[in-house]
């Protein structure tokens, strides 16, 4: 996929190369769970899992009886549940390492993301909001949950100008979440 930039420039044509690394999808997961619908949950897990674990403790240390099921499980539930983006940015990283270097492409018509095995074409109304960090650009469905997601991370750009550029493509086609 070659294009001339002198030409795409005027079009509204933004390109990012890149190979994915864990920390590109965990800070897309952690935006995910900010927009998301299941992030009350969570924080309602934690909540609980904190005031068991409190009970527990303060039962220990008054004489009561210890339940060592709560007192062990709690702390172990409340780390899985705040390490689960850096988890499953690792598993991400796994499928996609697969696919080699991504050359995505974004212009006025959506997103052509192609790898060494595969390209896909998203348009707009596929992923209509985005969220942005120093670090990427992602692009979310409008599901409750945020089910698909795309990453473009700010190190694929050709130039630093791009990061502009590719915010206004975004800011005219998208919602900011």
């Amino acid at each position: 996929m070659v294009m001339d930039m002198g030409r795409d420039a005027g079009q509204g044509v933004v390109e990012l190369e890149y190979r994915p690394t864990g920390k590109d999808f965990t800070a897309a997961l952690r935006q995910r769970s900010r927009i998301a619908r299941s992030r009350r949950a969570q924080k309602l897990s934690v909540l609980l899992a904190a005031v068991v674990f409190a009970i527990e403790v303060a039962q220990a240390l008054t004489g009561g009886g210890v339940h060592w099921f709560p007192m062990l499980w709690a702390p172990c539930f409340v780390l899985l549940l705040v390490a689960s983006p850096w988890l499953q940015g690792r598993q991400f990283l796994k499928l996609a390492a697969r696919n080699g270097t991504f050359r995505v492409t974004v212009s006025d018509a959506g997103v052509t993301v192609a790898t060494e095995h595969s390209t896909t074409s998203i348009g707009w109304p596929a992923q209509p909001r985005y969220r942005e960090t120093p670090e990427i650009f992602v692009t979310f469905s409008d599901d409750k949950n945020a089910s698909c997601f795309t990453v473009l991370p700010k190190r694929g750009l050709q130039d630093p100008a791009d990061a502009d550029r590719l915010r206004e493509i975004l800011d005219r086609h998208l919602t900011r979440a």
